[in-house]
């Protein structure tokens, strides 16, 4: 029978209690919403909901195609002119989801030869891209920057380290600036997950690396969601230039993958200035 594996692992999930259920909540739920990633409360805000209508009267209800054929609009364009510029980063790069940004970071950034050194409590995305990149992962310990740098000493080649910068499932903090002295002692490039950061940490809500001062270096890269603090959807890659232009040319998941829905874009910029004008939201 097709499938038939599958009713197995049901019934194993059954008797671990480990089944998940999805369980659609309506509009005008009468709760205090203590569990979404909606930091700043911004998903509702009438300047968010507004720019996410405008954009989709402006520019229809999708982006049409891939980045690279129609799915670019000048809405695109200009959010990642403003999100670079907000969280000090030469350049950015939208994506149809922070998973996708993660998966094209880490992807292209480590070719055939090279060594991702993975921190053992990174999120799902970025262990995904490990596992799809053509380099060698090696996983450190849990925020241990002595374990990178002990795995990038025994490699000689392109290498890269790739953490969050607050991990999703303990909440803590991955300490950046040792990360990042590890990392150059041995030229390595340092791939940072900024999902829950950005709108939150360092000044006026710029984000994790920002605060550590790594903001706008030339061997840090970094991805960032659109879909917790500022309340809308996708995700980016910030960092050089020459990074983001590398991307575009190798980065499966943005090459095949239709691009952002103009109202999520529209709604992402009309989140980001809205934190720009009120910083004391971050501070809050």
């Amino acid at each position: 029978m097709a499938f038939g594996w599958i009713e197995e692992q049901a019934r194993t999930r059954r008797r671990a209690g480990l089944v998940r259920t999805l369980r659609p909540r309506p509009a005008d739920a009468p709760l205090v919403d203590l569990a979404s990633n909606d930091y700043l409360g911004l998903a509702r805000h009438p300047e968010v909901t507004e720019g996410a209508a405008r954009a989709a009267r402006t520019w229809g209800g999708g982006a049409t195609g891939s980045r690279l054929v129609t799915g670019t609009t000048e809405l695109h364009a200009e959010l990642e002119r403003e999100l670079a510029a907000f969280c000090g980063h030469e350049s950015a790069l939208v994506f149809s989801s922070g998973y996708a940004a993660n998966l094209a970071a880490v992807t292209a950034l480590a070719p055939h030869g090279s060594l991702i050194v993975s921190d053992a409590g990174n999120h799902a995305s970025l262990i995904d891209g490990c596992r799809l990149a053509r380099g060698t992962t090696q996983v450190a310990a849990h925020a241990d920057p002595e374990a990178v740098r002990k795995a990038l000493s025994g490699h000689d080649g392109p290498a890269v380290a790739v953490s969050d910068t607050v991990f999703s499932v303990d909440g803590d903090a991955a300490p950046l600036t040792a990360l990042a002295a590890a990392c150059r002692e041995h030229g390595a490039g340092l791939v940072l997950d900024d999902a829950h950061g950005l709108g939150v940490l360092g000044e006026g809500g710029r984000g994790t690396p920002h605060a550590a001062g790594l903001a706008g270096a030339d061997d840090v890269v970094v991805t960032v969601t659109l879909s917790k603090s500022l309340g809308s959807q996708g995700g980016a890659v910030l960092g050089p230039a020459r990074v983001t232009e590398h991307l575009v040319n190798a980065a499966r998941t943005f090459i095949f993958d239709t691009g952002l829905a103009p109202a999520a874009a529209g709604a992402a910029l009309a989140a980001l200035r809205l934190l720009r004008r009120e910083p004391e939201r971050a501070a809050r």
